[in-house]
């Protein structure tokens, strides 16, 4: 592989701002996680559950826009001004769409929590929360997509310091919403959905204020004049960001389900799994921030049709991929016990999630790489691979796997939730390979591989 140090620079500066304002968004999660496992450890587990079920509806409908950064990306870098405001504008259109059947599945969700293996006061409080977030839908989406046009050109640190401001905010939130304070009722874990729908509406003002009154950006003038809707490229984007939002629904399921299975072993199992999840979570945030700038300069260098620099940075990603899968690694192996002291006071509590993240460290490698390959297929707007690849990885591979691991006597006795995290191992794997090769097929087909001409 050809590694080229001009850009990896340039890759990194991109992706750096991307991995503090996801590190900052992620803190949030890992506050709420921290305030509620203060509580007790049924408010910890009540949490577990309901991010288990909303944050597989949040991010899949997130994931449909995603599609929106590689567009403006290639707009931006054959310089065709007229074509990011015409996407903008239609991504507000589906912006819209999106949020509002995200909070009407949203109102279902006591059906699936009702007919889970958990005690009354978990499912109450996690019925709570979801009631409480859900509302944070609107924002949420307004934020991810003027921060995806702000992004595919190229600018990836206003989201880093709005993601400041909402954490800044999040914090005391929690503290009022969780303990009753400032005369506020008390709503124990649940009151973490209060502050997170708080801090989402907050986030997305604030990213829509430097939007149009950024000079770059000039949002103003990119939505005026304002079109009405047009519903063949609406559809264009909708089928570019369907397979992102599928493999991102896949991959959260195979790590958000998780507790709902482990669900009959108690608080105690859950809150292990929730404490290691929540940490490589975290730590996942280097190669998906990674992966984003990934697709912003794949996208621009396809705009160019600069196809030879492109199959540079392609090698160059990969390079840069692995060598952040060993320093995840390494970290999470020589601190698994205290960060999990962190979350928890209890010895059984750390001493599964200490345990639980050993097992961790073993997928950063395939995780990072099949992460930075996905990057390069929404770069190059190639996606549909992307949805049936993960499913096939990630369900009928890491989830029946870790399925028979942790539940069944099968291949060895019940492992619990250690199985499932087996599982995932070998499902990221089979990811990263089946990935990494659509990419190469792809490149050949652009004549990277060979003496072809692109196909733009």
């Amino acid at each position: 592989m050809t590694f080229c140090k001009w850009e990896a620079k340039k890759l990194l500066a991109l992706a750096y701002p991307v991995f503090l304002a996801q590190v900052t968004l992620i803190l949030m999660s890992v506050v709420d996680t921290i305030m509620a496992g203060q509580v007790s450890p049924t408010d910890l587990a009540a949490l577990s559950v309901a991010t288990g079920v909303w944050n597989p509806l949040l991010l899949a409908i997130q994931g449909i826009l995603l599609a929106l950064t590689g567009i403006i990306a290639q707009c931006y870098g054959a310089n065709n001004k007229s074509a990011i405001s015409h996407y903008f504008q239609q991504a507000l259109y589906l912006t819209a769409a999106l949020a509002i059947i995200g909070f009407i599945i949203a109102s279902f969700s006591d059906v699936v929590i009702s007919n889970l293996d958990t005690s009354p006061a978990i499912a109450s409080l996690a019925n709570d929360y979801i009631r409480f977030v859900k509302w944070g839908i609107f924002g949420f989406l307004i934020f991810t997509c003027y921060r995806n046009v702000t992004e595919g050109m190229g600018m990836t640190k206003p989201a880093f310091y709005i993601s400041l401001l909402g954490l800044a905010i999040n914090i005391p939130a929690n503290y009022i919403f969780i303990h009753g304070k400032l005369g506020v009722s008390s709503y124990g874990g649940a009151g973490c959905g209060i502050a997170t729908t708080l801090v989402l509406t907050v986030m997305a003002i604030a990213q829509v204020i430097f939007c149009h009154y950024s000079k770059k950006v000039d949002a103003k003038k990119l939505l005026s004049p304002f079109a009405k809707p047009d519903f063949s490229t609406i559809k264009t984007m909708t089928k570019l960001g369907i397979p992102i939002s599928l493999a991102t629904f896949f991959e959260v399921t195979l790590f958000a389900c998780i507790p709902l299975f482990i669900a009959h072993l108690g608080a105690v199992a859950i809150a292990g799994h929730q404490i290691a999840g929540s940490v490589t979570t975290l730590l996942f945030m280097m190669p998906l921030s990674l992966s984003i700038a990934i697709s912003i300069r794949i996208g621009n260098l396809y705009g160019q049709n600069n196809i030879k620099q492109l199959k540079t940075f392609v090698s160059t990603s990969y390079i840069l991929a692995i060598a952040i899968a060993i320093i995840l690694a390494t970290f999470t192996f020589l601190g698994r016990t205290r960060i999990s002291e962190l979350y928890s006071d209890s010895p059984q509590v750390i001493a599964l999630a200490s345990s639980i993240m050993i097992l961790a460290c073993l997928y950063q490698l395939p995780d990072a790489l099949q992460v930075s390959a996905n990057g390069i297929l929404r770069g190059l707007k190639h996606t549909a691979p992307i949805s049936y690849i993960t499913f096939i990885s990630y369900w009928l591979i890491g989830f029946a796997l870790g399925f028979i691991l942790a539940r069944t006597d099968l291949i060895t006795s019940p492992m619990g939730p250690h199985g499932f995290w087996v599982g995932i191992i070998v499902g990221l794997t089979f990811a990263a390979v089946l990935l990494m090769y659509t990419v190469h097929k792809k490149l050949k087909s652009l004549g990277v591989s060979g003496n072809k001409k692109a196909i733009i």
